[in-house]
């Protein structure tokens, strides 16, 4: 048995057998999207990339009901909360890798395979991420306020700071995987490594992989944290992240053409994250109804949609 503590009440013990279903259920699922998608060198339409989305959208929020089943309706509102706010958290996460794709010019036939191959180790690294945070509280409980400072701090300088600033020619990250082995600037299909004149090297697709994977792990630093705002229960934390990680590449590919329309959604993501952080701190002291905590979430990313598209309009009309 894997017993996690809540720090609203005693907790709920989480047998092995469901660690096991959860973790098969997400190999599956990846496996499905593997040999069904992933390795199929072809362009992702829209209506697909549409139609993907809503079943992995729908198949995350269908979760909340077997939680329900399991575990009752406060834990199944805080799964909600957790998958909804991880869900609006990977948004911020595509403006970044349109830009990974572009830097290194991958045709949008592969960006599909890069996409899984990331996906695939963001689940893991957000695990290690999770472990060693629930780790962290169950031992030094007083660390929730440091989560819930860098939490406010981070939607402070988002709100502050709206342009998405990255820098790949002068990565570190990427300069050390260059120096341990080169990037070629040409591509070969959707090979990651080639031999050039007897010496092995990289593809730019390798570069466009490595890339993914190291932002989606700098995102992670304020998605977990967040998480754990909502909820303590390192099982339901798990499946929110996974679930939400699922649907990430075919949410790429329904919004890769309008990503430019949703000016404002950066500033409500920070107030999401700002929110987060004051209800840790608060909810050390009273409890906060989960519904309460869903229903601002919706409510500042409807917001800050609608006024991004008021605006799109706004600069439509001629003057």
């Amino acid at each position: 048995m894997c017993a996690v503590r809540s720090r609203h009440g005693p907790g709920v013990e989480v047998s092995t057998l469901a660690w096991v279903a959860l973790a098969t259920t997400v190999v599956v699922l990846l496996a499905i999207d593997l040999f069904g998608f992933a390795l199929k060198d072809r362009e992702v339409s829209l209506g697909q990339a549409a139609f993907a989305s809503v079943a992995w959208t729908a198949l995350g929020l269908a979760f909340t009901l077997v939680v329900l089943a399991f575990a009752g309706p406060t834990y199944a509102g805080q799964y909600l909360t957790g998958f909804v706010l991880e869900k609006s958290l990977s948004v911020d996460n595509l403006f970044v890798f349109a830009l990974i794709f572009g830097y290194f010019a991958v045709p949008p036939t592969y960006q599909r395979r890069v996409m899984f191959w990331g996906i695939v180790g963001a689940i893991v690294m957000r695990g290690i991420f999770i472990a060693a945070g629930a780790a962290v509280l169950e031992a030094m409980h007083w660390t929730i306020y440091i989560f819930a400072a860098f939490l406010i701090v981070v939607g402070v300088r988002m709100a502050l700071h709206q342009e998405t600033e990255v820098d790949l020619e002068s990565n570190r990250v990427l300069k050390v995987v260059n120096r341990v082995i080169p990037i070629l600037p040409e591509h070969a299909g959707h090979a990651l490594f080639v031999r050039r004149g007897g010496r092995r090297a990289a593809t730019p697709l390798f570069g466009a992989l490595v890339m993914v994977a190291f932002f989606d792990a700098v995102f992670a630093l304020d998605s977990i944290p967040a998480i754990f705002g909502v909820t303590d229960e390192v099982f339901l934390v798990a499946a929110a992240n996974a679930f939400s990680l699922l649907g990430l590449a075919a949410l790429y590919f329904t919004l890769a053409g309008m990503l430019d329309r949703f000016r404002y959604l950066g500033i409500g993501i920070a107030v999401v994250l700002v929110l987060v952080g004051v209800k840790m701190i608060v909810g050390e002291l009273m409890h906060i109804p989960e519904p309460i905590s869903l229903l601002a979430i919706l409510a500042v990313l409807g917001a800050s949609v609608a006024a991004s598209l008021v605006s799109e309009r706004g600069d439509r009309i001629p003057a």
